[in-house]
């Protein structure tokens, strides 16, 4: 895959092209990609994604609350290459690119980047115009030279980064990782904590510094598996406010590596959620939520062997 910018060009009649947010990579946006790469192979042309930087709706909808992301930037840009897709665009969603209609926006995807022929995902839509039907965009697409083609819908499930997210907000990490094919992940730093976790016999990595609109899931105990710079660990994660131990106002991820001995702060972990485990919850005692956290321990192993065999 070749990463390109608006300062980049192609040759005409080069390309074939999907556009969206792509947030999540999930398997209705896999759906979509294979019938872009058919449509590129058959046409001789090159298979390319227009995505953005910035969610449309940040811009378009400045009071409403950001909508939150599945996964940054990077993790997008890795899973659509490993889609196999030959070109992603990555455009910043901007007050300009807003004010686009439908054909001038293809006209500018025709003139710049080579598109002949746009492959428009379920439920998808562009332009200021705000069309809403596919025989109009075919109508836009005509007037510039673009054949304009709708995918067939995913055949298996209702699938939409909405859903997703909303899944992910409610702690059903489970159902969206079946719906993306792979599982939800949060990237982070490991910063200094107060240590209560080790304190308890469970050593806690705070991992912060997330990137912009990261959604993270439900308040709870969750199974998860942790990638270092040279490991992957199972392990076990809270997300919440910590009520027994020391509440806060700020939502914090916490996690403990099973048999992990290194020392972690200041390095970038990968923590994939792979199920929900129970409530957060306030305890009387510390004793309490070490008895907790031992039988949390045993739950995790299970669930992520259970996995792993999958």
């Amino acid at each position: 895959m070749i990463l390109i910018h608006d300062t980049d060009s192609l040759p005409a009649h080069s390309t074939v092209a999907a556009i969206g947010m792509f947030d999540g990579v999930h398997l209705g946006h896999l759906h979509t990609l294979n019938t872009l790469r058919h449509k590129a192979d058959s046409s001789q042309r090159q298979s390319l994604v227009v995505t953005f930087v910035n969610h449309p709706q940040h811009l378009l909808q400045p009071s409403a609350p950001p909508v939150p992301l599945i996964m940054p930037v990077d993790e997008r840009l890795h899973l659509l290459d490993q889609a196999g897709v030959d070109y992603v665009l990555l455009l910043s969603f901007t007050p300009t690119l807003a004010r686009l209609t439908a054909t001038q926006f293809m006209a500018m995807l025709r003139d710049r980047w080579g598109v002949d022929g746009i492959v428009m995902g379920f439920n998808h839509r562009f332009g200021s115009d705000r069309l809403t039907r596919i025989e109009d965009y075919r109508h836009c697409g005509a007037t510039v030279g673009i054949d304009v083609v709708k995918a067939p819908e995913y055949p298996h499930a209702t699938v939409s980064s909405s859903i997703i997210r909303r899944d992910i907000a409610s702690g059903d990490v489970a159902a969206a990782n079946a719906l993306m094919g792979h599982p939800f992940a949060l990237e982070g730093i490991v910063e200094h904590g107060e240590h209560l976790g080790s304190a308890l016999g469970f050593p806690t990595a705070n991992v912060g510094g997330f990137a912009p609109h990261q959604l993270l899931p439900a308040a709870g105990a969750y199974a998860v598996r942790v990638a270092t710079d040279n490991a992957t660990y199972a392990g076990m994660a809270g997300v919440g406010r910590r009520p027994t131990v020391s509440p806060g106002h700020l939502t914090t991820v916490e996690v403990n590596l099973f048999d992990c001995h290194d020392t972690l702060y200041g390095k970038r972990l990968r923590v994939e959620f792979f199920e929900f485990m129970r409530n957060e919850t306030k305890f009387d005692n510390e004793q309490q939520l070490r008895q907790q956290l031992e039988a949390d321990r045993i739950q995790a192993i299970k669930i992520l062997t259970k996995t792993s065999q999958q």
